[in-house]
């Protein structure tokens, strides 16, 4: 950990704070839940793990696990319909903390618009403040891919996403929160990052967080 006075200041006065979603605000990695109810979940598993260590890149993960499982979209609806959510344990008190202190709060996930907007609409979360990528579907309802361009998609879409924020809002002091490679790769634009292994703990980032927490009760008692 890095100089605790001067971590949690940075955290104190943030103005906006961003949350990685699968393993982070959720327990679990939602494209993974996907493939368990599309019955295609053992050769998602094991390319997810290996994304979330670093040792594929996102969007070369993200083909290949759309390709073995391609949900159509009555599969997502069945999927959303079925399942309730999964929010870490102490997320909802956290979030509802800072919004009560009028930060401004953002979900940045690699996961899906889809699958993500019933937990931003459960955390008060307003859609617009979701960055996430986006299914495709042919007339038929059939999965035809994904929307390529979206930032998420790729390697350091987080980081990307975060500057932009800071320059069309104006945010000052940023911090962001996650628990995979991909939010790793904001440190370089946020004023602090905040590795989470609450759910699973990543030792790659785990050793590079200069803050690093399993429990975020610990965020809402210093704020």
């Amino acid at each position: 950990m890095g100089n605790p006075n001067e971590l949690r200041s940075i955290w104190r006065n943030a103005d906006a704070i961003t949350f990685d979603v699968d393993s982070t605000v959720i327990q679990e990695e939602g494209i993974d839940e996907l493939a368990k109810f599309c019955e295609k979940e053992n050769d998602v598993i094991a390319l997810t793990n290996r994304a979330m260590q670093g040792d594929l890149t996102y969007r070369q993960s993200l083909v290949e696990r759309l390709n073995i499982i391609k949900p159509s979209f009555m599969q997502i609806k069945q999927f959303l319909t079925s399942r309730p959510l999964k929010l870490s344990p102490g997320i909802k008190t956290l979030i509802t903390a800072l919004q009560i202190r009028e930060k401004q709060v953002f979900l940045i996930s690699g996961g899906f618009r889809s699958l993500i907007a019933p937990i931003a609409t459960c955390l008060n979360i307003p859609l617009e403040n979701v960055f996430a990528n986006r299914l495709k579907f042919y007339y038929t309802g059939e999965y035809a891919g994904f929307d390529e361009d979206q930032p998420t998609a790729t390697n350091g879409g987080k980081a990307k996403i975060i500057e932009q924020l800071k320059n069309e809002k104006g945010f000052t002091t940023v911090v962001h929160i996650g628990d995979g490679a991909t939010d790793l790769e904001t440190i370089s634009v946020v004023d602090l990052f905040i590795g989470y292994g609450g759910n699973v703990i990543r030792e790659s980032v785990k050793q590079q967080s200069l803050w690093y927490i399993t429990d975020f009760n610990e965020l809402v008692n210093i704020l």
